[in-house]
């Protein structure tokens, strides 16, 4: 019984890429010393994937910043603006993803969305009239060389060509414009690989786990038509996750590849196809049976329970989806025995296939007893208690529980007056950069190095230094800044019951931006106030409003590691009430606008529209509403969305009922624009006025643009000024130097508007 995975994660087991790649930004390593790093990385994970026992060890699954941006670069899919920078290869490479600022130039990044369902961001390929698609680029042919002369055979790993179309977009060109060249690439990079001796390629297609229209199965069958046409000895293997390829199975098993990857984890109907509809014994079944999404060991009495209605002759097991999702081994954590034995993260899952493998080949003998019945052990030991008094509470709601008296109209009328804000009122996102002064003295309060009071009088002063600066500046709506917060979702995690957290489990969100997911284990409530300290202390410094600064309930959800023991539903709704409670809390203390941020709605939105609302949205919308339903008539909420595709959800944005929302727009061109004024959204909205991924500065009349293209759209009294996202992650002197001219743009725009009107 032969393994893979589809991707192993790329960061290294202490997040060494994320370090060389920023210390390479900074000036202070080369090219070189960063190029060596990633081989040093690709060399230690074939090596560990080879001492697992896996046979088909991908390749070309690394990146320094995303793998749909390697493979836009390796088909010379770049953008004139950047090629006329004239940089080196990688210099132009980290321009698509961050953008460019300097002597070269000026050139804002490629647009980035979500992957699919999870938290990881890729970069958006974009064609234009002038671009040539061709085999410009050697990486992946380099990097499976690289892994031979170590003695390791790879399965090179690329985006397929019709995920590809489906992901990018078109400027000034069509798809069917590029359609031929970019079947003609894809043919040369199979002919190349088959002459460099490559037993498979992975070729993946995630986009065939989406619903399906004729136009694109027309559009798939013409690219692996023409693709499998030519006599090759190099198998080539189609591969899906994510959800099952009901709409397309019939012509997966007819067309000319070697070898197709099916999830079975997340695939509802997966199991159903194949054995309804058969699979082909002149193909192999690469059978993702592990999951590589979340961090809970695999059940081997329930996977053997799939395995054995599968073809056994033809099967290959796999994940589910790349292991890119999980963080690298629970040996690098400190928990407990009896908890450290439920988790399986990236290595330990490496094991839980080839165990899994000798179970249904059976040729370990004795040998295979162990791990199987301690695994069916694991699975019968009960893991948590339940709190019934929570259980009661949230079998108690009602419909009136998830619904804010008086209606939005009413509302909006009593906190234009309560308020008293301007015209284009201006904010941030909550957060400001987190400095390595911020970061080293909290490492230090942890250590018990400082004193608790040491530690808070630092925060005083961060946050008295931060309410000043945006007073300075002119800022309507003011924040604290959040220097108290490691991440919006551990932060709120450390003061809930039923989280756990880890160490050093790291994972990739983007480029070197790393998250460490929370692990929910257990039921959730609040233990005590978790931000209501620190906001009414910066409201006391200021006659401006700050803004409280929450986290929402599904995006705790979403950007933890959930339970697998009970729904999601009951998971969020728990949380909910949760946080409900720190709302009543900061309202209680005087804060008028209280932030909400649900950055991660769209995040596990069901990937077929006929699951969006029975799956999801019937329950995560009402799970916001509940936080919010009990606050006065006079507080505003507010809530934010990070970088997603929002324009075919936006009835269900509007049913959060939130009083102003905020959004990524900057990569995306100001897009949404279109959908929100066709769909008449109540909501007062600040879409991202710039991008806080890229570290350029706006310029005033670039950003004073951007606003006048904003009320051509927006009404003036529905529109808020505010930057794309959080400004943690960024420098002071990029962060200080845009939010001034982000204020002095709105200022001269709201100053003309009082002369001559945009809109009536």
């Amino acid at each position: 019984m032969k393994t893979t995975v589809v991707g192993f994660p790329r960061i290294g087991e202490n997040r060494e890429l994320k370090v060389a790649t920023e210390s390479y930004f900074r000036g202070d390593i080369t090219q070189e010393e960063l190029v060596d790093k990633g081989k040093q990385l690709r060399r230690m994970h074939w090596n560990l994937l080879k001492e697992k026992g896996i046979s088909l060890i991908p390749s070309n699954d690394f990146s320094f910043y995303d793998t749909t941006l390697d493979t836009a670069v390796l088909l010379n899919i770049i953008p004139k603006r950047f090629l006329d920078l004239k940089l080196s290869p990688l210099d132009t490479y980290f321009a698509l993803a961050r953008g460019y600022q300097g002597k070269a130039g000026d050139v804002t990044a490629l647009p980035m969305k979500k992957w699919f369902n999870t938290n990881y961001h890729y970069l958006t390929p974009e064609f234009e009239e002038t671009t040539e698609v061709k085999v410009a680029g050697t990486k992946l042919f380099d990097e499976y060389l690289e892994a031979k002369a170590l003695g390791i055979e790879t399965k090179p790993v690329v985006l397929g060509p019709f995920t590809l179309i489906k992901l990018a977009t078109f400027n000034g060109t069509t798809e069917e414009a590029q359609l031929q060249g970019l079947i003609t690439a894809y043919k040369e990079i199979i002919a190349t690989l088959n002459e460099l001796g490559a037993q498979w390629i992975q070729l993946d297609e995630p986009s065939l786990v989406k619903d399906i229209s004729e136009e694109d199965r027309e559009l798939f069958l013409t690219i692996y038509q023409e693709l499998t046409a030519d006599s090759r000895t190099v198998k080539l293997l189609l591969q899906t996750y994510f959800g099952d390829v009901r709409d397309i199975y019939a012509d997966l098993l007819a067309v000319g590849v070697d070898g197709i990857g099916l999830d079975l984890v997340e695939g509802k109907k997966t199991l159903e196809l194949i054995k309804t509809l058969g699979f082909p014994q002149n193909k192999q079944l690469f059978a993702g049976v592990v999951n590589g999404k979340n961090i809970w060991r695999n059940d081997y009495r329930q996977t053997l329970g799939i395995l054995e209605q599968l073809p056994q002759e033809q099967l290959v097991l796999s994940t589910s989806c790349s292991l890119l999702h999980v963080p690298f081994s629970v040996e690098q954590e400190v928990f407990p025995e009896e908890t450290a034995q439920h988790f399986a993260f990236a290595k330990e899952k490496l094991s839980e296939l080839t165990e899994l493998a000798a179970i249904v080949d059976q040729t370990a003998g004795a040998l295979i007893n162990e791990p199987l019945a301690a695994n069916q052990q694991l699975f019968r030991s009960e893991r948590v208690l339940e709190n019934k008094k929570l259980a009661r509470k949230v079998a108690g709601l009602t419909e009136a529980d998830f619904q804010r008296q008086p209606a939005f109209e009413e509302r909006s009328i009593v906190q234009k007056y309560t308020l008293d804000l301007p015209i284009l009122p201006t904010t941030t996102i909550g957060s400001f950069p987190q400095t390595r002064e911020v970061k080293a003295t909290r490492a230090k309060f942890k250590k018990a190095a400082i004193s608790k009071e040491t530690y808070q009088e630092f925060l005083e002063g961060k946050i008295a230094d931060c309410v000043a600066f945006q007073e300075e500046i002119g800022l309507d709506v003011l924040v604290h800044g959040e220097f108290e917060r490691n991440d919006m979702v551990e932060y709120f995690g450390e003061n809930l019951e039923g989280f756990l957290f880890s160490k050093n489990a790291w994972v990739q969100s983007y480029g070197t931006r790393c998250v460490k997911p929370p692990i929910i284990w257990g039921d959730v409530s609040r233990k005590r106030p978790i931000t209501v300290a620190w906001s009414a202390f910066a409201q006391q410094l200021t006659n401006k409003p700050v803004k409280g600064m929450l986290t929402g309930p599904v995006t705790i959800l979403n950007w933890s590691f959930p339970r697998e023991d009970i729904s999601i539903k009951e998971s969020t709704l728990q949380i909910a009430l949760a946080i409900q409670e720190e709302v009543l809390d900061l309202e209680a203390n005087g804060i008028k606008i209280i932030q909400i941020d649900e950055a991660a709605l769209r995040e596990k939105l069901p990937l077929r529209r006929s699951d969006w609302y029975q799956e999801y949205l019937d329950w995560a919308i009402p799970a916001f509403r509940l936080v919010h339903s009990k606050v006065a008539v006079q507080t505003q909420i507010h809530t934010h969305m990070c970088y997603s595709e929002f324009a075919d959800i936006l009835p269900a944005i509007d049913q959060m009922d939130a009083d102003v929302i905020s959004f990524e727009a900057s990569r995306s061109n100001l897009s949404l624009l279109e959908a929100l004024n066709a769909h008449h959204f109540q909501t007062a909205v600040g879409p991202g006025v710039y991008d806080i991924h890229s570290p350029r500065v706006p310029s005033v009349v670039e950003l004073t643009t951007t606003i006048k293209t904003l009320l051509e759209k927006i009404p003036v009294e529905k529109l808020w000024i505010n930057p794309d996202c959080g400004l943690k992650t960024r420098g002071e002197k990029e962060t200080f130097a845009s939010l001034e001219n982000m204020t002095q743009a709105a200022s001269q725009v709201r100053e003309a508007l009082v002369y001559e009107p945009v809109r009536e």
